[in-house]
C-alpha cells in the first residue's frame, strides 16, 4: 500500500529543514528526501577538506593545510543577528551561531523551535565597511560613532542624533514618532531630517541597515528605523558585533532541524533519487522514489523542478584560505566586511564574511573568507576583485558562479512550493523572508514566535 504523508520535502537546505521541522512540530507528517548522502543542499558544509579541493577539481590540499577533518568550509556562508536575550539568558548556551543578528528572524525561529539544543554559537568578532580602498570598522553604538574615522565632529553629532532616534523609536508608539510618519515619510527623507552626509548614509544604508541596493532610501523609513535600531541593540549586546556564526559551521543548522522533524515523527531519506513527481489535475498527489509516496503538498528547491523555476541573475562565490587575519581589522579571527555599491560604482554590494579556527571550521591558524556579489557583467571574478584584494596574500581559492532561480508561480494551485536560490548577501534577511512567506502560503497563517511550542501539549505555557 502506498505510504501517506501530508508533505513531502524534496532536498536538505536549510529553507526546507526549518519548514520541515515547523510542519512536523505543528503535527503534519511529514516525509524529507535529498538526492545528496549528506545534509545542506546548495548550502552545504564541506568536510573533510578534500573533499572541497575535489568537489572544484583543484589538486592538493597540502600537508601545510593539517588534517583534513579539522575543516567545515560552508559553500554558502551567512551570518546571524542574534538575540542575546533569547540566546544567552533564555536558554543559557554559549553565544555562538551563523552570521545572523542578534534579535533577527532566524534566531527566532531556532529559540521558538528549541533547535538551540543541538547547536553552540560564537560572536564574530568585527562589522566592517569598505570606503576607498580600506576598511573601517561600523559604529553601531555612540561610543563607536565618537571613535570612529569614517565621520567628521558634525556627521558624528548628527549621525549620534539619528541613532538616538532609531533606538527610542517603536511603531506601536506614536510619541517616538517624532513628526515622521514611518510608513509615509521615505528613508531619504529621514536622512535629510538630521542632516546625515552622503558618506554617513552609504554605511548606515548598505552596513547597519543592510540593504543591498539604493532602492530603499524611496521607501517607507519604517524598515530602515527598525534595522538600525536592530543592528544597535544587538551590538550593544555582544559588543564586538551583532552577529554570530554556529561553532563547526553552518551544517549544523539543517541537521538541527531535521532533528527537530524527525522528533515529531518526521522520516528522512538521504541519497535518494526523486524520479517522478505525480500531478492530478494540475495538482501535486505523489512523489515516487524507490516507491511511491502521496502527499497533499510539497516543498523542494530550484534543483527538484527545474520546470517550474526562472533565472533572475547570477551570483559569483569565492572561498579563500588564508594563513592571516584581514588587514585593518585588529587580527580579528572572524568579522563581516560590506563593500557598498558605490564605492565600485556598482548596482549592488559586495560582501566577504570571515571565520576560522576560532570556530573550529579550519585548522589552527587559518582564515577561510568568503567574497560574494551578485553578476552584473560577463566578467563575474573581475567584479569581486577589490575584495579579494583585502585578502592577499591568499593560499587557494575555488571559485563558483551560480544562477539565481525563483519559483513561477505561487504553488497554492499545484501545491508545489519551491524555495528561493540563496542570493549573494552573507546575512539571512533575505533567507528568512522566504521562509516565512513560503510558510504563509503553504499553511495560509503568518509564522509568528510568541512563545516556545514545543511542549502546549503537555505542559501549561511557562516557556
Amino acid at each position: 500500500r502506498m505510504q501517506e504523508y501530508d508533505i513531502i520535502v524534496l532536498g536538505t537546505g536549510l529553507k526546507e529543514c526549518i519548514l520541515s521541522g515547523l510542519m512536523s512540530q505543528s503535527g503534519k507528517k511529514v516525509l524529507h528526501i535529498d538526492k545528496n548522502p549528506y545534509y545542506g543542499g546548495e548550502c552545504a558544509s564541506i568536510s573533510p577538506l578534500e573533499q572541497l579541493y575535489k568537489k572544484f577539481k583543484v589538486p592538493g590540499p597540502g600537508k601545510s593545510m593539517g588534517r583534513g577533518k579539522e575543516w567545515n568550509i560552508d559553500l554558502i556562508p551567512k551570518f546571524f543577528l542574534a538575540n542575546g536575550e533569547s540566546l544567552l539568558v533564555s536558554y543559557c548556551i554559549f553565544c555562538t551561531l551563523c552570521f545572523v543578528f542578534a534579535s533577527g528572524e532566524l534566531v527566532k525561529m531556532l529559540v521558538h523551535t528549541e533547535v538551540t539544543r543541538y547547536l553552540d554559537f560564537k560572536v564574530i568578532e568585527g562589522s566592517y565597511v569598505y570606503k576607498t580602498g580600506k576598511v573601517h570598522k561600523v559604529p553601531g553604538t555612540e561610543e563607536e560613532a565618537h571613535a570612529s574615522d569614517l565621520m567628521g565632529m558634525f556627521d558624528k553629532r548628527r549621525f549620534k542624533k539619528m541613532l538616538l532616534y532609531a533606538l527610542n523609536f517603536d511603531v506601536r508608539n506614536p510619541r517616538t514618532y517624532q513628526d515622521v510618519d514611518p510608513k509615509k515619510t521615505t528613508t531619504r527623507e529621514l536622512f535629510c531630517r538630521f542632516d546625515l552626509g552622503l558618506d554617513v548614509i552609504e554605511f548606515t544604508g548598505h552596513a547597519i541597515a543592510l540593504h543591498s541596493s539604493e532602492s530603499y532610501l524611496d521607501q517607507p523609513c519604517v524598515e530602515t528605523i527598525n534595522r538600525i535600531k536592530l543592528y544597535s541593540e544587538s551590538l550593544s549586546r555582544h559588543k564586538a558585533s551583532p552577529y554570530i556564526y554556529p561553532v563547526y559551521g553552518l551544517g549544523e543548522l539543517p541537521q538541527g532541524f531535521a532533528r527537530l522533524s524527525a522528533e515529531y515523527g518526521g522520516t528522512f531519506l538521504l541519497n535518494r533519487a526523486v524520479d517522478e513527481i505525480v500531478m492530478d489535475n494540475g495538482k501535486v498527489k505523489a512523489v515516487k522514489s524507490d516507491g511511491k509516496a502521496s502527499c497533499k503538498q510539497l516543498i523542494c528547491d530550484p534543483s527538484y523542478v527545474p520546470n517550474r523555476v526562472r533565472k533572475v541573475g547570477r551570483v559569483i562565490r569565492v572561498i579563500c584560505l588564508l594563513n592571516h587575519p584581514v588587514k585593518n581589522t585588529h587580527e580579528a579571527k572572524s568579522c563581516q566586511i560590506i563593500i557598498p555599491q558605490a564605492q565600485l560604482n556598482r548596482k549592488s554590494d559586495i560582501y566577504i564574511s570571515v571565520v576560522s579556527y576560532a570556530h573550529n571550521v579550519a585548522t589552527d591558524g587559518v582564515y577561510i573568507a568568503t567574497v560574494s556579489a551578485a553578476v552584473e557583467t560577463n566578467n563575474p571574478e573581475k567584479e569581486v576583485q577589490p575584495g579579494l584584494e583585502l585578502l592577499k596574500p591568499i593560499m587557494q581559492k575555488f571559485v563558483s558562479v551560480h544562477h539565481l532561480l525563483v519559483p513561477n508561480e505561487d504553488g497554492k494551485r499545484s501545491q508545489i512550493f519551491v524555495s528561493r536560490s540563496y542570493d549573494a548577501t552573507n546575512h539571512f534577511l533575505t533567507e528568512c523572508e522566504d521562509i516565512k512567506d513560503m510558510y504563509h502560503r503553504i499553511t495560509g497563517v503568518e509564522l509568528c514566535f510568541g512563545g516556545s511550542q514545543r511542549h502546549q501539549s503537555h505542559t501549561s505555557d511557562d516557556d
